[in-house]
């Protein structure tokens, strides 16, 4: 099925070195959160950055530095940025993370940074990006339920600085954007105490979900469409299926369906 995607956020920053702090996402849900990175062409043979980790801070004190989000499975390794142009972008980290407002993406990068300058290979600098990373400043609210992905895009014209004794360091500028990728769907279900089965289906898409104890549920990572939704309970409980039709789904939004009565 197509996937269409709507445009989020498009900002130009410029990486600093700030803390941002505690997390504001506690009982929100969960969100689907993916990172890649590009670039734009530069001057140089060759920009090698040694990703270690990609981690996310969400709003609060700007004092905490304990509230750190790390990605689960994150594509380490090191990169020659000017291998990332012209629409090539590579994957960093694809992973589930709180809901909430989202302050930070960080990348954490290890020791291995090198340029290359006409066929000679230098150091690369990178001030503070071993310890609490090169900061990028998102300010992004993700919803419960919805897959967004950020796309880091250095410009390394202007983020390698060449200094007065002759090396080189990193003070990256970077355009970041975020598409979301999908909406989702959440409700409530009565009576409580009896596990139900809800099912969104276009004819072409079906995802499926369960209640918690409270009757919630949230079916997350839907395309952009009109559903069907099918309640099932327990067949303990002895109640029929029940169905609402003409559920619109939007890229980005949670829809808020009616509570649903089983008679």
């Amino acid at each position: 099925m197509k996937t269409y995607l709507r445009l989020a956020l498009l900002s130009v920053l410029t990486l600093g070195f700030i803390s941002c702090g505690d997390d504001d996402s506690s009982d929100n849900g969960t969100a689907r959160m993916a990172v890649r990175l590009t670039d734009a062409p530069g001057d140089y043979d060759a920009v090698n950055i040694d990703v270690e980790n990609v981690v996310i801070k969400y709003n609060g004190d700007v004092e905490d530095e304990d509230d750190v989000m790390i990605g689960s499975d994150v594509n380490a390794g090191i990169y020659d940025l000017l291998e990332l142009t012209g629409g090539a972008n590579v994957l960093l980290v694809d992973d589930q993370v709180d809901a909430g407002r989202l302050s930070q993406i960080r990348l954490i990068l290890a020791e291995n940074n090198t340029i290359v300058v006409d066929g000679e290979t230098f150091p690369l600098a990178t001030p503070s990006a071993q310890q609490s990373g090169l900061k990028v400043q998102v300010n992004e609210t993700l919803e419960d339920g919805v897959f967004y992905e950020f796309l880091l895009d250095f410009d390394v014209d202007e983020s390698v600085v060449q200094e007065v004794n002759g090396g080189y360091s990193l003070k990256p500028v970077i355009r970041a954007s975020v598409e979301a990728r999908s909406g989702a769907i959440s409700g409530t279900v009565l009576p409580l105490g009896f596990l139900t089965e809800v099912t969104a289906s276009n004819g072409t898409t079906e995802i499926t979900a369960f209640t918690n104890d409270a009757g919630e549920f949230v079916l997350a990572g839907v395309p952009e469409g009109t559903y069907t939704l099918t309640y099932e309970m327990d067949a303990a409980a002895g109640f029929e299926v029940g169905t609402v039709s003409d559920v619109n789904v939007e890229t980005g939004v949670v829809t808020t369906v009616d509570a649903f009565t089983f008679q």
